[in-house]
């Protein structure tokens, strides 16, 4: 059977601006993770490496460039599945890590639980060789602007007299 790899950049009203942007980061990704896959690499090794990449570039809202929350937070999720087997590992609610997918994979390979979640996962981490890093790394400035930006707008919300 002839392999084949499908990436997304996730599903949203891209700007126009940023078309370009996310079509170089798919085909990034892509080249990623096929050059695994050209090279007789498993299905799980070449679809983890495609995320990294997307978590590594900021256009895209995994990893670093995450959307913030409203306390200024990074909190990743990821889930990786393996269809020969239809297990899963998945992961949420991280602030120390910057690429989750890698994290899903050890819950996958090597937890009894499906998902972890926050500290907890967070620990599994450490405990499978994977390193924290320091919130603010996971942090983009187009996130710090679009955060205030938001709370821009609950603030003028919030002050406007209701009828």
């Amino acid at each position: 059977m002839k392999p084949s790899l499908i990436v997304h950049g996730g599903a949203w009203d891209i700007p126009d601006e940023s078309v370009d942007a996310c079509k170089a980061g798919c085909q990034r990704a892509l080249a990623a993770g096929w050059s695994i896959l050209s090279s007789g690499g498993s299905a799980l090794d070449a679809v983890e490496a495609a995320i990294v990449a997307l978590e590594d570039d900021p256009v895209f809202d995994a990893g670093f460039g995450s959307h913030l929350t409203l306390d200024g937070h990074v909190e990743c999720d990821a889930i990786v599945m393996d269809g020969a087997t239809l297990r899963a590992g998945s992961v949420t609610t991280l602030r120390h890590i910057r690429n989750p997918i890698r994290l899903a994979r050890q819950v996958l390979e090597n937890c009894p639980h499906m998902m972890l979640a926050g500290e907890g996962a967070e620990r599994f981490a450490v405990e499978q060789g994977l390193t924290l890093c320091a919130p603010e790394e996971l942090i983009a400035e187009a996130e710090r602007d679009a955060l205030a930006e938001v709370q821009q707008q609950q603030a003028r919300r919030r002050a406007s007299p209701r009828p």
